[in-house]
């Protein structure tokens, strides 16, 4: 039974005024909450096709994950499926599973789910069968000791090569392999190999009491700080029957902005530096700098980390508020000067469009999300999709692209997927990002100074507040981050305890993304397209 789930925070949110900030009464939520002793629990063939229908209408697969039993239950597995049907609220199915069941693989038919598949095969031992490239997603478990046995692909011929790239890197960066198989300098094949960093973040969850979670939550992906920290503490505010207010939600989405925004900058200068164009290099490094200096001046931290906590969020009185404004008026004329400068260099066109295309469709097909499947036309944003009571009230309105100086603008539109799309559509992101925060740090309605602050990382509590959690219930929270869909979802035992926490990444489904626009490229593209699909390893290697 599917089962249309109840969204959370039109209960818990304190919204005040009402009047004022109340958004549209079909407006949905990013978060699902399930009471588990009231949900039918499907077998797995009967979840496996209900999820089957749902691709087949253009659900969106969110998450396909599951857990071994506990010592309480009977043995086996239970698997949730968390679904997204367009124009509509989440949906979450469960079902239970026998040890070490096998079950047609819905891969052949739907590859979005082959990264959720694997997992599931990799942490459950559920076994898919007919799964195309069932090969491990982390080396989990006693599987670390077989990384040197990874199964590659062979592409086989009399000129045919392969090179290899890491793990370990020249830059200062997190530890991947890359098989390329080419024949001369064209790609016929790169296979990517993850899953060096081995921290059990997920079991990490289970360790401490969930209200003092969130310094380590804030350290799964250190550059998605205040995605991973705004998912985590909306499902437990809600799971521990918490309101929360307005304003402090307006705090958390500021400091999710201004994160979205760095990141963008830190991923144009990477592609302008990878050109060997270095003036505009140099200008999105420096632009950077003035961003996360001001989330340092709201937090204490650079990267967001204190921002956000249980019940609370970063006050922004009227002098901050005041320089947060100063900050990015005096930012956005330069960013878009730059934009400009290297939109209309024929040396930055001709080397990235018609490199590492991926069309629409293979992005449908591939599962593909966030920003780069926006570049490749489809148009999913989880601000606009599931926008809740802030971003229902303040949507985050799309800008127009950046075309030859002095022309007029035209709607925006990026459906050609190719590096050029990729670096387009995170500039106009960035711009909108930027004139969303001036308009809500304009709105003097809203009063951010009175924010409940967050309490201290080490030691100390949120107050007196009780964070006893809702017993034998499942919440599933998102958040749209600089990459895409974060996710968090957390469940408890009939005592009320956590039992269970599970962590996605966008990057995740997006790799098979990066390995697929390299195809028929020269070996030389793949700096380029790398960095402009600019994935995150430990967002993998969990």
């Amino acid at each position: 039974m599917t089962n249309a789930v109840t969204l959370a925070l039109p209960q818990n949110v304190n919204a005040t005024p009402a009047t004022s900030l109340a958004p549209p009464a079909n407006h949905l939520q990013p978060l699902a909450h399930c009471d588990l002793s009231a949900q039918e629990t499907l077998s797995l063939s009967e979840l496996l096709t209900q999820i089957a229908k749902g691709l087949e209408a253009n659900f969106l697969l969110i998450s396909l994950f599951g857990r071994k039993a506990l010592p309480d239950e009977p043995p086996g597995v239970m698997v949730t499926a968390v679904l997204l049907p367009p124009g509509q609220a989440l949906q979450v199915l469960r079902a239970y599973a026998a040890p070490g069941q096998n079950y047609p693989s819905l891969t052949a038919s739907f590859p979005a789910a082959q990264i959720f598949e694997r997992e599931l095969w990799e942490q459950t031992g559920l076994v898919p069968q007919g799964h195309p490239w069932l090969k491990p997603v982390r080396f989990e478990g006693a599987r670390q000791g077989l990384m040197a046995d990874y199964p590659f692909f062979k592409v086989r011929g009399a000129e045919v090569h392969e090179v290899g790239v890491g793990p370990i890197h020249a830059g200062v960066i997190e530890p991947g392999h890359f098989r390329f198989m080419c024949h001369g300098e064209q790609v016929h094949h790169l296979e990517i190999q993850l899953g060096y960093q081995h921290r059990g973040v997920e079991a990490l969850l289970l360790k401490r009491s969930p209200e003092r979670l969130t310094p380590l939550v804030e350290s799964i992906v250190g550059d998605s700080v205040l995605a991973y920290a705004w998912a985590f503490n909306s499902a437990l505010e809600y799971m521990a029957n918490q309101t929360v207010a307005i304003t402090t939600i307006a705090s958390r989405a500021i400091g999710l902005e201004l994160e979205r925004l760095a990141m963008h900058l830190g991923t144009l200068n990477g592609l302008a530096t990878d050109m060997a164009y270095l003036q505009p290099a140099a200008t999105y490094g420096r632009l950077r700098t003035a961003i996360i200096n001001a989330s340092q001046r709201v937090c204490g931290n650079r990267f967001g980390r204190g921002w956000i906590r249980p019940g609370a969020a970063a006050p922004i009185g009227d002098e901050l508020r005041q320089d947060l404004l100063a900050t990015l008026r005096a930012f956005l004329p330069d960013f878009v000067q730059v934009n400009a400068l290297i939109c209309s260099s024929r040396s930055a066109q001709a080397r990235l469009r018609g490199v590492g295309t991926v069309s629409a469709q293979a992005a449908r097909d591939l599962g593909l999300t966030g920003v780069v499947a926006r570049a490749s036309g489809l148009g999913l944003d989880l601000r606009h999709a599931l926008a809740g009571n802030l971003y229902g009230h303040y949507p985050v309105q799309p800008v127009q692209p950046i075309q030859q100086p002095m022309q007029p603008r035209k709607p925006a539109e990026q459906a050609s997927g190719d590096c050029w799309a990729r670096m387009s559509q995170r500039m106009l992101e960035a711009e909108a990002s930027t004139q969303w925060l001036i308009d809500l740090l304009a709105d003097t309605a809203l009063n951010l100074k009175d924010t409940p602050p967050p309490f201290p990382q080490q030691g100390g509590s949120a107050g007196t507040v009780s964070w006893a959690l809702q017993p034998n219930t499942l919440c599933v929270s998102l958040v749209e981050g600089v990459r895409g869909p974060v996710m968090v979802a957390l469940e408890t035992d009939a005592a009320g305890q956590l039992i269970h926490a599970k962590v996605q990444d966008p990057s995740a489904a997006n790799w098979f993304g990066l390995a697929f626009s390299l195809r028929n490229q020269q070996i030389s593209d793949f700096p380029i397209c790398n960095k402009s699909f600019d994935l995150s390893y430990c967002g993998n290697d969990l």
